[in-house]
């Protein structure tokens, strides 16, 4: 019945995605210029997308086809649904951005006021940030009901091949490991595309020649708005939904460990559809907070109205999801681990929610604006660019103790009220709402494209008064939907990890990190994803480069820099593409075959200090990244808003923020949101094929 109604929940939202999707399109573009601006990026950004799945889907089909072969006969297909569902709510999100944009900068030309432009921004991101749930959760009700659920002592194997193994657990392994893999290629894609695009126009514009940031006559400016397009929306959709997913199923597998431990098959069913209930609700909730933020009188005041949308999502999570406990648990008998009863599952929830808010505070605080550490930051920006980077490194390593002191606390008090199950609740309480908080982060992107297409179309300076504010939201909104991102990683990750030595273990899961062969594994995984944060940055870096000295070229031709001649879109546009295209596949295959070869070599053991290994090194580094670049890009911003008493655009203390920020943008939008699909993948490969590792390793 659970199942059912939470289908209801994901095609009426699907309904209500439509419905904003078309009055979205109905709204009138503005001006011949600004029609002309956003068709270039709506046709650059589908056409990056289309050249990205010529290689997804061959990569995609192979996989399936060795999991089908080799592991277990229906695996493949459902590794195949994960893939499809991930794709189309990032294909979906970012067509909408592709028409919001322009939308939101003629909502602002129009009526000239903020409250309606940040409804339009609002009503683009929500497509994105809804699409998320709703196709994570269909596709996963979908293969609950083909599969009938979870059954504890299942046998199957492959085509090929018979290694013994839960069909019905690895039906929801494959489709999270679907769902894993879109988002590795699109988060790594889209971050070199468009940091790529964004680091060289900085170059370009502020450094060589001194022009404004968004200035049409630079190719690399519209390249840049593409890649907003195709990582922050595109790139983000597959991430969360991938999280959410991803926590979901470790919900899922963890009840299963547990019940061979205990007796009842009403405590089993109860420990699966409970996760499944709150995803739903989450749902609900966050189409009822969007759908009152969209409906009610807008203020002048952005914030506000974002808050509201989430404000009402996490009341009615924490509410059904109070009343779902109590109806699920409240009639059988409990595990000893639930050391409250039936009400230990709801605070475990309620935790991870209370978490996600607490470090998007905390993140807030490190990169906003209006905060001491970004003024300090701005005011160094007078001493050089040195001082600049150094202090913006010392506020990336000091926003790290907070955070990751939020996630254990969290981690050690839901472990204490429900034991390991407590854990996978609470990475779910944080994701429950992820609906509402993906719309908002997408809110910040369709922001700043709005301002992008305002100063490249020559709109009144009004105008980019109010964009530059819904900017200036949105930079915050997107460092705590980062912070959020990396929290719920960490904690997924963790319920995954538990999952995973549960799946081989007997009795009680047990990984002896003084075992020889873990530590190997644990200092391996470390080492690797030092290796996959150099490798994402030099890619990145030499895309700029390139894009960086085409677009002075482009510069010296006569007429170009004049206005009078329009430079050559397309060629930077392409540029762009062939690098992120070309230097996705090997950080993508290596999270996978890392766990995968390790597991086959050295067995089940290794591959858990793997896990460990990566998840330790990799929190603490994706946190550093985001806060760090955030706070760059923020300082910059700062400073280019006149904040800074006597250094305006143009001086060299903003020219030294243009610096770290150019620092900062690698670290933020292409290592750090990276980082943390990086430990899930890797995780989520190693509950797929625990199976395989338990029945053949070489040593």
């Amino acid at each position: 019945m659970v199942y059912f109604l939470v289908i209801l929940i994901s095609i009426l939202a699907l309904g209500y995605i439509t419905y904003n999707f078309f009055r979205l399109r109905a709204m009138d573009e503005g001006t011949e210029e600004m029609v002309e601006i956003a068709g270039i990026i709506r046709r650059g950004a589908k056409t990056f997308m289309r050249a990205e799945y010529k290689i997804i889907i061959p990569v995609i089909i192979i996989v399936a086809a060795i999991f089908t072969c080799f592991i277990e006969k229906t695996s493949g297909i459902t590794f195949i649904v994960g893939a499809t569902m991930s794709s189309l709510a990032c294909i979906i999100g970012m067509r909408s951005a592709t028409y919001a944009n322009v939308r939101t900068a003629n909502t602002a030309l129009r009526t000239k006021k903020i409250g309606p432009t940040t409804q339009t921004a609002l009503r683009g991101g929500s497509i994105s940030g809804l699409c998320v749930p709703a196709f994570g959760l269909l596709g996963l009700m979908l293969i609950f009901i083909v599969a009938g659920g979870v059954k504890i002592g299942a046998t199957g194997g492959g085509l090929l091949a018979s290694f013994s193994c839960n069909p019905t657990i690895m039906r929801f392994t494959t489709y999270s490991l679907g769902c894993s893999l879109v988002a590795m290629f699109n988060r790594i894609a889209g971050g070199n595309y468009t940091k790529a695009a964004d680091i060289s126009a900085d170059i370009v514009a502020k450094i060589r020649h001194d022009m404004p940031e968004d200035d049409s006559r630079m190719p690399n400016t519209i390249a840049d708005f593409i890649g907003d397009n195709v990582n922050d929306i595109a790139g983000n959709c597959s991430d969360l939904l991938e999280s959410f997913v991803a926590t979901v199923v470790a919900c899922i597998l963890i009840a299963g460990t547990m019940v061979t431990e205990n007796t009842g098959e009403a405590l089993f069913r109860a420990t699966s559809i409970f996760p499944i209930a709150i995803a739903g609700f989450g749902l609900a909730g966050s189409v009822i907070g969007i759908m009152y933020a969209l409906r009610h009188r807008a203020s002048d005041n952005p914030s506000h109205e974002l808050d509201i949308a989430t404000n009402i999502s996490a009341v009615i999570v924490v509410v059904a999801s109070f009343f779902t406990s109590r109806f699920i648990f409240g009639g059988i008998e409990l595990y000893d681990s639930f050391l409250l009863g039936w009400i230990s599952p709801w605070i475990a929830s309620v935790l991870g929610i209370v978490s996600g808010v607490a470090i998007g505070k905390i993140t807030e605080h490190y990169t906003g604006t209006d905060f001491g550490p970004v003024k300090k930051l701005a005011e160094m920006a007078t001493e050089g660019e040195a001082f600049v980077i150094t202090k913006g490194d010392a506020i990336g390593s000091r926003s790290c103790l907070l955070p990751i002191g939020t996630i254990c606390l969290a981690l050690i008090i839901s472990g204490i009220l429900c034991g390991i199950y407590g854990i996978a609740i609470a990475a779910l309480g944080m994701l429950s709402f992820v609906g509402t908080t993906v719309s908002i982060d997408a809110f910040g992107p369709i922001a700043d494209n709005a301002g992008g297409i305002a100063e490249s179309c020559h709109l009144p300076a009004d105008i980019r008064v109010i964009t530059d504010k819904l900017d200036a939201v949105g930079n915050t909104t997107a460092a705590i939907g980062k912070g959020f991102a990396i929290g719920s990683a960490a904690f997924a990750t963790v319920s995954l990890i538990f999952a995973y030595v549960g799946s081989y273990s007997s009795g009680t899961p047990d990984l002896n990190i003084a075992n020889f062969t873990v530590i190997a594994g644990a200092i391996l995984g470390g080492a690797f994803i030092e290796y996959f944060s150099a490798l994402l940055t030099d890619h990145t870096i030499e895309s700029a480069h390139l894009m960086a000295d085409e677009g002075d070229r482009q510069l010296s031709i006569p007429g170009v820099i004049e206005g009078t001649v329009k430079p050559d879109y397309d060629k930077c546009i392409d540029m762009a593409a062939r690098q992120a295209l070309r230097k996705m596949l090997i950080p993508s295959l290596l999270s996978l075959l890392i766990p995968a070869v390790g597991g086959i070599l050295l067995g089940v053991e290794f591959v858990g200090g793997i896990l460990v290994g990566a998840t330790i090194v990799a929190i603490p580094r994706a946190i550093f990244m985001g806060n760090s670049g955030g706070a760059f890009d923020n300082a910059k911003k700062y400073v280019e808003s006149g904040r800074l008493e006597g250094h305006g655009k143009g001086s060299a203390a903003h020219k030294a923020t243009v610096v770290g920020d150019t620092v900062g943008d690698t670290r933020k939008d292409v290592v750090g949101v990276s980082l943390d699909i990086c430990i899930k993948l890797m995780s989520t490969v190693a509950n797929t094929l625990a199976p395989l590792f338990v029945s053949i390793h070489l040593f």
